[in-house]
């Protein structure tokens, strides 16, 4: 619903240019991104654990599941993959239960507030710690 629910909060901004935004970004950083979408809380679940074995890294914007979802923390914790927590809009200057994440325990770093450019940001945030990954090695 981006792009329709509350742009006064979330802005005017479609998930179809969100999509390109990020693609366009992964191009430019030299990394593929893929997308997945869903409502439903299991749906989110099966593609963390897809990912294992296979995915370098999981930007994630959880929703009002955030708030909610220990299966989400789980899965997280259980495929070991970096992830970083992304919320468009500055949760901690909304409603008091927006301030709790279950998911940040089982994250490396969160954007908070910066708009969909958030999702870049939380890109180069694990494109960033794979590299120092390399270095050190």
């Amino acid at each position: 619903m981006l792009g329709i629910r509350e742009p006064g909060i979330y802005g005017s901004e479609t998930y179809a240019t969100l999509l390109d935004k990020i693609s366009a970004h992964a191009e430019k950083r030299g990394v593929s991104a893929e997308f997945f979408q869903s409502n439903h809380e299991g749906a989110l679940v099966d593609r963390i654990q897809e990912a294992f074995g296979n995915t370098d890294g999981i930007v994630i914007n959880p929703g009002a599941y955030t708030h909610t979802s220990i299966a989400l923390l789980d899965a997280l914790k259980a495929v070991g993959i970096p992830a970083v927590e992304v919320h468009i809009s500055d949760v901690s200057k909304r409603e008091e239960f927006r301030s709790v994440s279950y998911i940040r325990a089982a994250c490396v770093g969160s954007v908070i507030g910066h708009g969909t450019d958030g999702y870049l940001e939380a890109m180069d945030m694990l494109i960033e710690r794979s590299l120092k990954k390399c270095e050190s090695k």
